[in-house]
């Protein structure tokens, strides 16, 4: 098929998977696997190899992510159990200031949002909007907004989070220097797009202040000073397997290969290992130490599983349509189409991603699907920088969160909020927070 044809498939295949996901409310695993059999037998791929290559482009993405993804949900509830996310939140309100709540709830959604999904991290923290916002005397929207783009920039850009690190192997880029590099992105957007956003665009009381009493989830008992852990040891646990593997690549950069003692560093920088030398850590930093004992770790290990569930089958259906993209025809047509337009590379990888999660609502899917798509660029362009390319998926990724996405409704709920309030606050702050990510990773570009 030509060039046109396969852009009329994508195309199809892309609208099938939206329908299929706002209109009809399909799992969006199952409507991923839908599109992917439909480009398949419209491109005619051979029967016999149909099966093969989405058995192949699940196995291959999740064999790399499901760890990850585990061990990052165990971390993720031993700081909310533990009272870590309290203590970091306290801390940081106490030393900075009550006129800094803006940006130290960005801060906070960056350090806690680095072992979880977005929403799952919402949910853990959103309680600790209610508390700042009351001892900052202010609204919950204007915290609560900046934690939800902190978090949504988190999800996107910086590994080990599940859907950066899935792109970064994908396209073949170094996750210890995409970790590096996202923070040089993720830091500035989330202060400009989320806290400075805030700061200014948002009323520091609700119209309705009768609304601003509202107390977070029931469930939630906000700890006492004497039984939260400390601040240093919540800080380096939730940072300790970033560390790792931003010193793997150090070494990668300094030390000759040959040495044994690389061998071992990169079986340690590998990003399983280092989440799994973290949760361990944690099990003592945040677990024993703070009086759980080992029957009480298990539980909370086994109760840490179920809610990954549906991101790993969203996850794995992604990379059965990436592999069908290639083996079709489909992505390279794409990238043999786009790199002949006068518009940067990396331009082209962030509207693709955020066209894509306007579309779907979810940034995984986007970030996955835009991935994709884009990989064969990098095939035919050797001069491109594939954590660059990374980096601009998941800038695209953050913007225009609405009302397809599921952070959108959260928010809109958790907050108190009406629809046309979300639309101001949320995808506005998203998206302007996508755009500075945009012209950041363009800014690196230049160096990398």
């Amino acid at each position: 098929m030509g060039t046109g044809p396969l852009m009329i498939v994508l195309l199809i295949a892309i609208a099938i998977v939206i329908v299929l996901i706002v209109k009809v409310k399909m799992h969006a695993s199952m409507a991923l696997l839908i599109a992917a059999f439909f480009v398949a037998f419209v491109t005619r791929v051979p029967l016999g190899k149909v099966t093969d290559t989405i058995q192949n482009g699940v196995g291959s993405t999740l064999g790399f992510l499901t760890l990850i993804i585990g061990f990052g949900a165990v971390l993720g509830k031993l700081l909310e159990i533990s009272g870590g996310a309290q203590r970091l939140a306290s801390t940081m309100l106490h030393t900075f200031g009550k006129q800094h709540a803006t940006v130290i709830m960005a801060i906070l959604g960056l350090i806690c949002g680095i072992p979880v999904f977005v929403e799952v991290g919402f949910v853990l923290l959103v309680p600790l909007v209610f508390v700042v916002a009351k001892e900052a005397g202010i609204s919950r929207v204007k915290v609560g907004i900046p934690l939800a783009t902190a978090l949504m920039v988190v999800h996107c850009i910086l590994p080990p989070h599940p859907a950066a690190t899935a792109i970064a192997g994908t396209l073949h880029a170094d996750i210890g220097l995409v970790i590096v590099l996202g923070l040089c992105v993720a830091i500035p957007s989330l202060l400009i797009g989320g806290s400075l956003y805030a700061h200014f665009a948002i009323p520091s009381l609700p119209k309705n202040t009768a609304l601003d009493g509202a107390e977070p989830q029931k469930e939630y008992v906000e700890k006492s000073d004497h039984e939260l852990p400390g601040f240093g040891i919540t800080l380096f646990t939730i940072l300790l397997p970033l560390l790792i593997m931003v010193i793997r690549t150090i070494c990668e950069r300094t030390l000759p290969a040959n040495l044994t003692v690389m061998r071992w560093i990169n079986v340690i920088g590998n990003p399983i290992t280092a989440l799994l030398i973290s949760v361990l850590f944690a099990y003592f930093s945040l677990g024993l130490s703070r009086g759980m004992d080992l029957s009480s770790l298990q539980q909370l290990t086994d109760g840490s599983f179920g809610p990954i569930g549906g991101i790993l089958l969203i996850i794995g259906a992604g990379g059965a349509f990436n592999a069908v993209l290639t083996a079709s025809g489909v992505a390279p047509g794409l990238a043999k189409a786009l790199s002949g337009l006068p518009v940067s590379p990396i331009i082209l990888a962030w509207f693709i991603a955020l066209v894509l999660h306007f579309a779907v609502g979810s940034a995984t899917v986007a970030m996955i699907s835009a991935a994709g798509i884009v990989l064969p660029m990098l095939s035919a362009n050797p001069s491109l920088s594939p954590e660059i390319m990374a980096l601009a998926i998941g800038a695209g990724a953050i913007g225009l969160t609405h009302v397809t996405d599921s952070l959108f409704w959260m928010v809109k709920e958790y907050l108190h909020i009406t629809v046309p309030e979300a639309l101001r606050t949320l995808t506005v702050s998203t998206t302007i927070t996508s755009v500075i990510a945009l012209g950041m990773t363009m800014l690196l570009s230049v160096v990398v």
